[in-house]
């Protein structure tokens, strides 16, 4: 019997329910030792079946929890298991770290991947060649944020120029916050002294001498342009490639079950996530819609940029709007003389977040991610220790992934439990 790759229907049928094997008919490839793995368009899918006594029935595994049609938990991994793990993870996230300028482009693609694959296959349907319809999909793209970027130049190089003239205003506005602010530098000093160390001390930070503000900007740009370009290359070729890593992964796997377990986690992680990245960002696209509306309709300008900042702010849960509402406050204080118009453009800003993030955003996503809240924080401030702020635009999805992938494997369910909101 010739061997085969494995092609799109043949996972389809795999993660079908009414795909089920039979061990005899699988001839030892699911269930034996030593047998040939045969690939799974040279099975006998959907034959009738003998009829076998109750006795040697042959019996299921048990499904994890999360998989439909099971309530059960298995019980926890030991703690051998639980410490290799946790080793396991420390040694993982010091490499995440330290080979951070490479590894980030590359989860990144990924990401992209997820969102932007669905795409490709339209276009496929439509008779386009993967090949064309990846390098389409992402000149539209990147032509996108070239474009964003050359219309946001102008009115940020602006406002730049403002922010020195207004600050003489804003230290006179904010008067009355020079008592309280006086006030938490004092207990600080004496909390250092109590401690032992000089108020004066601080940080110490070492500078180049040879590298000006020029020089820093420079090389923040090739490091910007260096990531881009590992981002461009990984994600053309994945999307290229297609289901091609799964595919090899379920000829790899000798049992039936675990190929179906692979496919289901695969499809489910690409189904959940594009869902939460296309809704996220139609959300996104709304806000910065409305912000922008807001800002012109109360005279602050430029509602372009703020409603790009908006959309770009509200990728980072809790923490972006927060910031946001921040800088709405200081272009409000810049802008306007009265106190009550300076705190109309902040109050706005957050009426909108308020009503898209507790009312819209939670009703669409409630069925698909109910995540723990307060790992949700913790994730974002740990991404943004190891990455910075694109770790925390990452880091809910991929906390979402892990909650999947503990969903679907058996040893994890008790830490997919644990992420459940």
């Amino acid at each position: 019997m010739t061997k085969s790759s494995l092609n799109d229907s043949d996972l389809a049928r795999i993660r079908s329910t009414n795909g089920f094997l039979h061990p005899m008919q699988a001839t030892g490839a699911c269930r034996g030792r030593g047998a040939t793995v045969l690939p799974v368009s040279d099975m006998k899918w959907d034959a009738a079946l003998p009829e076998i006594p109750n006795n040697r029935q042959p019996k299921r595994e048990p499904a994890a929890i999360g998989v439909e049609g099971s309530c059960e938990m298995r019980s926890p991994p030991s703690p051998q298991t639980i410490f290799s793990g946790c080793i396991l993870a420390l040694g993982l996230f010091a490499a995440l770290y330290v080979a951070s300028s490479f590894i980030f482009p590359v989860v990144l693609a990924f990401m992209l991947n997820l969102l932007l694959q669905p795409v490709v296959d339209l276009l496929g349907r439509l008779r386009l060649p993967r090949v064309i319809g990846a390098l389409l999909v992402i000149l539209v793209g990147l032509g996108t944020f070239v474009g964003l970027i050359a219309a946001l130049s102008v009115p940020a190089a602006t406002w730049a120029q403002r922010l020195p003239e207004g600050i003489p205003r804003l230290e006179a506005r904010l008067v009355v916050l020079s008592g309280p602010i006086q006030a938490l530098q004092n207990a600080i000093q004496q909390v250092e002294q109590a401690a032992g160390t000089s108020g004066q001390q601080g940080f110490n930070i070492a500078l180049r001498p040879d590298m000006g503000l020029t020089g820093a900007l420079l090389a923040g740009a090739r490091a910007v342009l260096d990531g881009l370009f590992t981002t461009v290359l990984v994600l053309y070729f994945l999307l290229v490639s297609g289901n091609i890593f799964l595919r090899r992964i379920v000829e790899i796997l000798p049992r039936f079950s675990e190929k179906r377990q692979a496919v289901d986690i695969s499809q489910q992680i690409e189904k959940d996530i594009s869902a939460y990245l296309l809704t996220v960002t139609a959300m996104n696209v709304a806000v910065g819609c409305a912000t922008a509306t807001a800002m012109y309709l109360c005279g602050l300008g430029d509602p372009l940029l703020w409603g790009a900042t908006a959309f770009l702010l509200n990728y980072i849960p809790i923490l972006g709007p927060l910031f946001g509402t921040g800088i709405f406050f200081l272009a409000g204080m810049l802008s306007f003389d009265s106190l009550e118009w300076a705190l109309l453009p902040p109050a706005l800003y957050f009426g909108i977040h308020l009503v898209e993030g507790e009312t819209l955003t939670p009703m669409l996503l409630a069925r698909r991610f109910t995540l723990n809240p307060v790992l949700i924080i913790l994730s974002l401030v740990f991404w943004f220790w190891m990455w910075g702020i694109p770790g925390a635009v990452l880091a809910v999805p991929m906390l979402a992934i892990l909650k999947i992938i503990c969903d679907r494997v058996g040893p994890l369910t008790a830490v997919g439990r644990l992420l459940e909101g």
